[in-house]
C-alpha cells in the first residue's frame, strides 16, 4: 500500500438501517461500504475497526477495496469505498447478517445499490 496508516479506519454503525445501507452482501464473502473522502484505489488493503450497535468490542475487519464512489458522484451518493471482507472475517459477516435477518431481501436502496 505504501501510504502508512491511511488503510486503517474506524467505522461505527449504530442501528440496523445504517448497517443495511452499508452492508454489501453481493460481494463474495460480504463487504461494507465505508464513507470517506480519502483517496483509495481498487485492490488497496485496508483494516477497519468496526463498532456494531452498542457493542463495546471493536471488531477487526481486514479487507480489500473493491468499490469506489467518488465525491460528487451521480444520484448524490455518499463518497466512500466498498471493502470486501477477507477469509478471516466470517465471524463479522455472520454477526452482521444476524443483525440484518429478514432485511437482506428488501428492495430498499443502500449506499451502493
Amino acid at each position: 500500500m505504501g501510504r502508512g496508516m491511511q488503510g486503517l479506519m474506524s467505522l461505527t454503525i449504530k442501528d440496523t438501517t445504517s448497517l443495511y445501507e452499508s452492508y454489501m452482501p453481493f460481494i463474495k464473502g460480504g463487504g461494507l461500504f465505508v464513507p470517506t473522502h480519502k483517496k483509495y484505489s481498487l485492490g488497496d488493503d485496508v483494516f477497519i475497526r468496526l463498532t456494531l450497535m452498542e457493542e463495546a468490542e471493536k471488531l477487526p475487519v481486514p479487507g480489500k477495496v473493491v468499490w469506489l464512489t467518488p465525491a460528487g458522484s451521480q444520484s448524490g451518493r455518499v463518497a466512500g469505498i466498498g471493502v470486501q471482507f477477507n477469509d478471516q472475517t466470517d465471524v463479522v459477516r455472520t454477526k452482521i447478517e444476524t443483525y440484518l435477518a429478514g432485511a437482506l431481501d428488501s428492495d430498499r436502496e443502500t449506499s451502493t445499490m
